[in-house]
């Protein structure tokens, strides 16, 4: 992806199922799980680099003895950094007492991640600053065992204000506004109210409180507490918790819009936001694993029974589709048949686009992600040539040796035009000259197309603002010389605000949506702004399940071809020579190359709850009041 957009954030779950000493004996260390937590994490370091944290649950500890403990750090290297302070202690440990490190019992008695339920998370912030506050797992702690709360999440709330207000409403005193502290104090209210409702029914009956707060470890309803807490939550979200008593869980929302996948054996719970990470970790097949169904959650209760339960009845699935174009690795068999498919699709327009001159082009694509939907496109204009050379070997009669030589010569012509400088990208992330910088992100293949002749075509997985297309790439391709330069985006045209994951709040800064409101002023048509800000208006008075998306009245005036040739003209500097066109991937091509993820609410408006509309309307408000905030 060219443009810096805020990805998804990854969850971690490992639940061993075996006391640390079987480990011990048949992997030769009590530290298994703790190895396949990092590998989990280090694999899935492409979802979050603001920060990232651990927590440890130590079982059946006895009382005055810790046995929760957690580890956060908000630097880029976070998972280096976490891992690295824990093994400093071990190394301590081990100086210490040479023969004991090796013992499981004495390492659980006395090194604080020897523990068997481990959760970690890696965060991609789309709300507040990148504090300690903001990384995940947070806590909610308390004297009785099962009323301790560890979570961590990949999610987004766009009703954080209404369900704040229900925390304020039952007499709570948040110490932030936050979707991460509306959730947390969300299911702590309702783990309380699961606790007392426990203790209550146990109470009538003669046995003592150390008895009841057995009988609740083991009869707590972790079912009831997300049921209670969710009812209201409306966003995409995947949520991991541990309670201090040992139950664990992973809760997705009913919509399935986050990803969410597990696997089970008889010694152990793996779960994780990508497949092909407990795969590689798991060392198993895709088959193996199962994804959590959307309003569902895994649970693993303190004695090991596991087991999918529905939480929230499933709506329309409705899966992000850009896991499947972006955020997710390419290493997934699914995913990476999807890229190439998306590549693929585009190839009658990528052919129209160079007025079907193959030999005059150069095809190439944007590293890194967009590798996959450029092997497609290859695939696509190796087909075209193929018939092309057929119908000229066997269409026009007797053809000599040497003309049938020639023409099965033609090869397509594919080089790496750009070139990705990933430590100048790490050093401009944060910076706040980013933009001063940004035209030395990519470096090019100087001679890889001929000067003056060769058009070029360049693939990437989306365009979003364009920012760094005009500002950066197209200026350092231009130098190449070629007479044209088409950009191909293997997604949609970006047009409206995602509220579930990514972070695209902004009317604004979306280059279609631009494309689209240039072309209304060019063409006289100024009003449709004015009647769809007093449509926004007017929605936002209404109550959330009636609210639609008004904002779709912005394109309805215009052709799909028609916006991307006003993005053409809007991403060309007045110092690039060279023709630009942008071709974009159609939502019909979408939904035939990712068939069993639907959610496209960025591409078409079509939100999947309530909140989506609520939030479109208020951020066209914003841009027409020229307010530079999320609308959620």
């Amino acid at each position: 992806m060219i443009d810096e957009i805020k990805h998804e954030c990854g969850i971690a779950l490992i639940r061993l199922l075996k006391p640390l000493e079987y480990y011990q004996l048949k992997y030769g260390t009590w530290m298994y799980g703790l190895h396949k937590l990092y590998l989990l994490m280090e694999k899935q370091r492409n979802r979050g680099q603001d920060g990232a944290g651990i927590a440890c649950l130590h079982l059946d500890m006895p009382p005055g003895r810790p046995y929760l403990y957690r580890q956060r750090a908000t630097e880029s290297t976070s998972i280096n950094e976490i891992f690295g302070r824990i093994n400093a202690e071990f190394k301590k440990a081990r100086r210490k007492h040479p023969t004991l490190l090796d013992d499981p019992v004495w390492a659980k008695n006395n090194l604080a991640f020897a523990g068997e339920v481990l959760l970690g998370h890696l965060r991609y912030g789309t709300f507040g600053k990148n504090k300690m506050d903001n990384v995940h797992p947070v806590m909610r702690q308390n004297n009785w065992k099962s009323r301790n709360l560890v979570m961590a999440g990949n999610f987004n709330l766009t009703n954080v204000e209404e369900m704040f207000g229900v925390l304020i409403d039952l007499g709570q005193h948040p110490k932030d506004f936050s979707d991460t502290v509306t959730i947390l104090e969300n299911v702590g209210h309702f783990l309380d109210v699961e606790n007392q409702r426990q203790f209550d029914m146990h109470n009538r009956e003669d046995i003592s409180n150390r008895e009841i707060s057995n009988l609740i470890a083991h009869n707590l309803s972790v079912v009831n507490i997300l049921k209670d807490s969710s009812k209201k939550w409306d966003g995409g979200y995947v949520i991991a918790g541990l309670l201090g008593h040992g139950d664990s869980f992973i809760y997705r929302d009913p919509w399935g819009i986050r990803p969410a996948f597990w696997y089970a054996n008889d010694e152990i719970v793996v779960a994780a936001s990508e497949r092909p990470v407990i795969q590689t970790v798991m060392d198993l097949r895709a088959e193996k694993i199962m994804e959590v169904e959307p309003g569902h959650a895994v649970i693993v209760k303190h004695d090991g029974r596991t087991s999918m339960e529905e939480v929230r009845r499933p709506f329309e699935k409705k899966a992000c589709s850009f896991e499947r174009i972006y955020f997710s690795r390419g290493s997934d068999k699914d995913i990476y048949r999807e890229r190439k498919k998306l590549g693929e699709l585009l190839t009658p327009e990528i052919l129209e686009a160079i007025d079907y001159d193959i030999a005059n082009t150069v095809f190439s694509f944007i590293p890194n992600t967009a590798e996959s939907a450029f092997y497609g496109m290859i695939r696509g204009i190796e087909d075209f040539q193929k018939d092309q050379q057929l119908k000229k070997l066997f269409g026009n009669g007797q053809v000599s040796e040497a003309e049938s030589r020639k023409i099965l010569s033609d090869r397509i012509r594919v080089e790496k035009v750009a070139i990705k400088d990933m430590k100048l990208r790490t050093f401009i992330t944060r910076d706040k000259g980013r933009e001063d910088l940004v035209g030395h992100v990519y470096d090019i293949t100087y001679d890889s197309v001929r000067y003056g002749k060769d058009k070029l075509v360049i693939i990437d997985d989306s365009i979003v603002r364009g920012t760094t297309l005009r500002e950066s790439i197209l200026k350092i391709l231009d130098r190449l010389g070629p007479v044209k330069i088409v950009v191909v985006s293997s997604s949609p045209q970006i047009r409206y605000p995602d509220c579930y994951g990514i972070d695209m709040a902004k009317l604004g800064d979306f280059v279609a949506f631009q494309a689209a409101i240039e072309l209304l002023r060019e063409r006289g048509r100024t009003s449709v702004i004015n009647e769809v800000y007093n449509k926004c208006q007017e929605q936002l008075s209404r109550p959330g399940e009636e609210i639609v998306n008004a904002v779709r009245d912005i394109y309805e005036p215009f052709t799909y071809d028609e916006v991307s040739q006003k993005i053409s003209e809007l991403l060309k500097s007045r110092n690039v020579k060279a023709e630009i066109r942008i071709v974009y991937q159609t939502v019909d091509n979408l939904h035939k190359a990712c068939p069993d993820h639907k959610g496209d609410w960025y591409f078409t408006g079509d939100y999947p709850t309530p909140g989506g509309n609520k939030v479109v309307c208020k951020a066209f408000v914003n841009y027409i009041e020229k307010k530079n905030v999320r609308a959620y």
